[in-house]
């Protein structure tokens, strides 16, 4: 609502109508940039292993790829995406 507001109004005015604190609407935009790029790869992989691959693999293959990565957040985001593999 604040992203598509701001050629309009100013931040500082929107949050305050809002009720929030500025500081939590930075936190967030800033959070999600971060948390975009990892679903992205996420599902990239899990995409290539023609849907095979659970949290385990996934995160090796993570690891791999990315130099800076922590799984702390890695069954709950599957889990949101709705990636699960296929079971026999």
């Amino acid at each position: 609502m604040i992203n598509n507001n701001q050629y309009k109004y100013s931040i500082s005015a929107m949050c305050k109508v809002l009720q929030i604190p500025r500081s939590t609407y930075y936190y967030e935009a800033k959070e999600r940039a971060v948390e975009d790029d990892i679903t992205s790869d996420v599902i990239e992989i899990f995409q290539e292993s023609r849907q095979n691959y659970g949290t385990r693999k996934i995160k090796v293959e993570l690891k791999s790829m990315v130099t800076s990565f922590q799984d702390i957040g890695l069954d709950e985001l599957c889990k949101n995406t709705a990636l699960f593999p296929f079971t026999r």
